[in-house]
């Protein structure tokens, strides 16, 4: 048997959470184009008949912001640098090489654990223009692949790599399970995710959600009353909407995925409240 973390490491808006969602074989994080969806480490959990690998999904480098919530993310990606078996470094083959990439480089270069490059979204036509310089990288890795998470070209080709490279030892999750995420925490984080795509570029950074409730009534119905924090009271009417609208439709799209998900009914009772201080007690 063989059993062993994996971190997923990269700035971003390279594709980490798509490449979890591809390995695991479902959604076990949310996705976005906007940079920085990812808030919390999230594990994702690969069972075969002989090995477990748990990924580690790890929010995007940013080297220009110096908000608190960026430090803070900044610091939970290098915790999750600890205690690791293995490292894939996963790069954006469409962006040309920044600062950002020296940062994680410079994270990554003295951890004595194999090290794997993996340049994605090869599928796209504008990875020609830089994909050489990415592979320049290579051997400063223990190997190198090139993939498209999106449309998970290559990436078996990454589990046995992985498969590999980690080493002997029991399982840490039972199978079925694919994700260390509570239920509470999968409903928030679908919650968000809808709030990134429907809201204009800079609100969603300054938004939190908190699932207070999640029960299944006696008619079968699935009941989630959650909150969504904002800083100040002008982002709190920007999530509202006009006539409530805002709000609406953020409550339709994620009852319509959780339909979707567990086939059942769902009611949401979601709350928009100021809390200039959420991001001071984000824990995960």
């Amino acid at each position: 048997m063989k059993s062993g973390f994996a971190v997923l490491i990269g700035r971003s808006n390279v594709g980490k959470s798509t490449l979890l969602n591809a390995l695991i074989g479902t959604k076990v994080a949310i996705t976005t184009p906007k940079p920085q969806t990812t808030r919390m480490p999230i594990q994702g959990v690969m069972t075969s008949i002989d090995s477990q690998v748990v990924f580690v999904d790890t929010p995007g480098i940013m080297q220009k912001a110096k908000d608190p919530l960026t430090k803070k993310l900044l610091d939970w990606t290098r915790n999750s640098l600890e205690d690791i078996d293995a490292i894939l470094y996963v790069v954006d083959a469409t962006r040309d090489i920044g600062n950002e990439e020296k940062q994680v480089m410079k994270m990554i270069e003295h951890i004595e654990k194999p090290k794997l490059l993996v340049i994605n979204k090869i599928d796209d036509s504008k990875s020609r223009r830089y994909i050489d310089f990415y592979r320049d990288l290579a051997e400063q890795f223990d190997g190198y692949v090139e993939i498209s998470a999106k449309h998970g070209s290559n990436v078996d080709v990454l589990k046995r790599w992985i498969h590999d490279h980690i080493p002997e030892g029991e399982f840490m999750y039972p199978e079925g399970q694919f994700s260390n995420l509570t239920s509470e925490q999968q409903i928030a984080e679908i919650i968000r995710e809808k709030l990134f795509l429907r809201l204009r570029q800079e609100v969603p950074y300054q938004i939190h959600v908190v699932v207070d409730e999640f029960s299944e009534r006696d008619n079968g119905t699935m009941y989630v009353k959650a909150r969504i924090l904002t800083i100040n009271k002008r982002y709190q009417g920007m999530v509202i909407g006009k006539g409530a609208r805002g709000i609406k439709e953020i409550g339709q799209s994620t009852r319509r995925e959780l339909e979707t998900i567990s086939g059942k009914k769902w009611f949401l009772d979601l709350h928009v409240e100021v809390d200039a201080h959420w991001i001071d007690r984000m824990t995960y």
